[in-house]
């Protein structure tokens, strides 16, 4: 055994890290628009204004994509892109924009898969206080009413929240990327429900007007702990580790937005370490969360043990100081489908590198594809192990914008030079379409 006949190989972006074209044709501005702005929050004071202008070089990028032998494209939608001011008048400029982006992946033979929200909240919803506000889970099911209606014959795969634990940890609770709040734990529990009743009523909408069958799936990332030996005894507090909640960390785990997905409730440690700060819960709000999915998406980049600093001095890091530790793509989706029994798809892997152009034109990132062997030979080891793993997302497709950090961490398979907007598809690129075209035996 080995992966799947059917097994989905492909590549992921979001909006907001390549679109550009941050006030054209209609479009709102989202938090990372205006608070992109604010000094001293983003390296060397860039933005995501022109980006990789894909919104304008769209069809190149997916010229570039059959070359590259890419069957399936991972992107999100700017909410603000569709809605202005987040509610009300809809920007027809924008919905267009992803109707043609959708008919031109088709025509191509690439499989859209639709993530309906990775982070760019609109600002005017902000200004209404966000994700706190009791009725922004209503405004989300609304904008998702709108892109099933314009989308949904041609779209059969769905992803509804990308990140949480980064998004509201890292937007809310530390106050590093956008709207760079650092909130008190009682506005921090609530605003997670908020945005699990938004999941929720996205998964119920979907389902009502999809105009095909839906495949639908959220796509967190979360801590995994890797066992020390293969010892049933250190496999088990591996296992417990990779779910384990505690009052500072909880926005971070994977049991405070699975379990409610899956299960139907918070975690019991969340009662006991949260106490009164845990949301307020209205009736039928729980069976609103965990409306059945279809698949658990997990973005998975390295292992709990390195998320602070390195096990052990010299140990391998990207660009960014993450260490590198393929097992996690073995362990990860292993604990995540034997807690949760759904379809795991890899949403999000990759690395950051200091990539460049030599001399001969080309780019040589044979790190990145030693890294890359080395991770998905992990997850096929996963497969291979019964663990029902349905597909394979690549972080990146381009290089782009990485949020804080800027421009200088590049984790594409195609190079992008933001002064020409010139593309260069890296060794990696090449290596990846082999691996794609024998379902991962070259590995």
């Amino acid at each position: 055994m080995s992966f799947s006949k059917d097994f989905m190989w492909g590549v992921a972006t979001a909006a907001y890290q390549i679109e550009g074209a941050y006030n054209e044709d209609g479009k709102g501005l989202g938090i990372w628009d205006t608070y992109s702005r604010l000094p001293n929050t983003i390296k060397n004071g860039e933005n995501g204004d022109i980006s990789c202008n894909h919104y304008h070089l769209y069809k190149n990028d997916i010229m570039l994509m059959k070359e590259m032998g890419i069957k399936n494209y991972r992107f999100s939608i700017s909410w603000p892109r569709v809605f202005p001011d987040g509610i009300g008048k809809i920007n027809k400029q924008g919905l267009d924009f992803y109707s043609d982006l959708v008919d031109t992946l088709l025509e191509n033979g690439i499989t859209p898969l639709v993530t309906l929200y990775h982070w760019n909240l609109p600002n005017a919803l902000q200004r209404k206080g966000g994700w706190l506000n009791p009725e922004s889970s209503d405004w989300f099911a609304d904008y998702i009413k709108v892109i099933v209606d314009h989308l949904s014959d041609r779209v059969t795969y769905w992803i509804t929240i990308n990140e949480p634990q980064v998004f509201v940890g890292l937007g809310y609770k530390d106050g590093v990327h956008a709207p760079f709040y650092k909130l008190p734990t009682s506005e921090l529990t609530q605003m997670s429900h908020n945005i699990l009743l938004a999941h929720g009523k996205a998964v119920r909408t979907i389902r009502q007007y999809a105009k095909k069958k839906a495949i639908i799936g959220f796509a967190p990332t979360g801590p995994c702990s890797i066992p020390h030996s293969r010892s049933t005894e250190d496999i088990e507090v591996a296992r417990k580790c990779s779910f384990a909640l505690d009052r500072d960390n909880f926005i971070f785990t994977n049991s405070w937005w699975g379990d409610p997905i899956v299960f139907g409730q918070y975690p019991e440690e969340a009662y006991k370490a949260l106490g009164e700060d845990m949301p307020s819960i209205n009736p039928g709000d729980m069976a609103i969360i965990s409306e059945p999915i279809d698949f658990y998406g997990a973005n998975i980049y390295q292992s709990q043990n390195a998320f602070a600093t390195p096990k052990y001095p010299g140990q391998p890091v990207t660009s960014l100081g993450w260490a590198i530790t393929p097992e996690v793509l073995y362990w990860s989706p292993k604990f995540l489908y034997e807690r949760y029994k759904l379809p795991i798809l890899i949403t999000e892997n990759g690395m950051a590198g200091c990539d460049l152009v030599h001399l001969d034109g080309r780019v040589h990132d044979d790190y990145r594809i030693d890294f890359l062997t080395r991770y998905i030979s992990a997850l096929k080891q996963a497969a291979e192990d019964g663990i029902e793993v349905m597909g394979y997302m690549h972080w990146s497709f381009l290089d782009n914008f990485e949020w804080a950090k800027g421009y200088a961490p590049r984790f594409g398979l195609v190079y992008v030079d933001y002064l020409t907007q010139r593309r260069i598809i890296k060794n990696s690129g090449y290596w990846y379409k082999k691996v794609m075209g024998t379902n991962g035996e070259s590995l």
